[in-house]
């Protein structure tokens, strides 16, 4: 029987059961898009696993019809002027320090899709170590559509699954794929056969039979070896974003996803 944690953590739910602790996102209602309270509440949260030695597995999950569906529209509309400026750059720093928290967790990491895995969402899905997704689940890099480019480490993660030719194709088309053909292309690891969470568990029971500790041991030298790499990538993927914000394709990208209709982009 797990147990949740009593914290004042709202959009995170983090459950303690035997060596694993599970994280779900908490914002069903606008399909786990992340709002800066989400992001900052999840690094704690995986700041807080990461210190107890009684973890040896993270599952992270969402609640609701979707894994997560992005960054939140409302906080980048939000996100103008010159304290808005401010603002995204204290954000950019704490989607960083999320992304780099959660891949080089000296854990396990499963990460279980169903519904969207959209944006930003596919960025912390794939800062995971194991990616299973339901057959029907939509997977996307959809940056493009509102003019900008993937963050949370996006570049990163996309070049070392795909390599550099087809990452560049993925985050230019920003194609909606289902779970069996992103497993086709090597982005996900796992197409679950049946229930997510029936999948999830089998995989999970049989790391925690394996002689875990050097399997985290591996995973803690490839993490080192990768760890320059990853925070120049999210150091680019910062300031590129910071230009792209202020380009007018990304302003009628925003207009156009907000009025539901195709966007008209010029290249500015």
């Amino acid at each position: 029987m797990g147990i949740e944690s009593a914290s004042a953590q709202e959009t995170v739910l983090v459950t303690y059961s035997g060596r694993t602790a599970t994280v779900e996102l908490n914002r069903p209602e606008s399909m786990n898009s992340m709002n800066e309270g989400m992001l900052r509440e999840l690094v704690g949260a995986l700041k807080e696993i990461t210190i107890n030695d009684d973890v040896d597995v993270v599952v992270l999950k969402g609640k609701g019809k979707a894994f997560s569906s992005g960054g939140d529209i409302k906080m980048m509309l939000s996100s103008t002027g010159e304290e808005g400026e401010a603002n995204f750059n204290s954000l950019m720093d704490c989607i960083s320090e999320l992304v780099t928290t959660l891949y080089f967790m000296p854990k396990l990491t499963i990460c279980g899709i169903h519904g969207a895995a959209a944006g930003l969402g596919l960025s912390i899905a794939l800062a995971t170590d194991y990616i299973i997704a339901e057959p029907e689940s939509k997977i996307a890099m959809n940056f493009i559509g509102i003019g900008l480019i993937p963050d949370g480490g996006g570049h990163f993660f996309l070049e070392r699954r795909l390599g550099e030719v087809r990452a560049k194709e993925l985050i230019w088309e920003g194609k909606v794929m289902r779970a069996p053909e992103a497993f086709e292309k090597g982005l996900i690891h796992e197409v679950a056969s049946e229930t997510l969470d029936n999948s999830i568990e089998t995989k999970l029971q049989k790391w925690l039979s394996s002689p875990i500790q050097a399997m985290i041991k591996t995973k803690k030298i490839l993490g080192e070896k990768n760890r320059p790499l990853l925070l120049k990538m999210l150091e680019l993927e910062k300031n590129a974003q910071m230009k792209m914000r202020k380009t007018s394709d990304h302003q009628e990208g925003i207009r156009a996803f907000v009025e539901k209709r195709t966007p008209n982009f010029t290249g500015k």
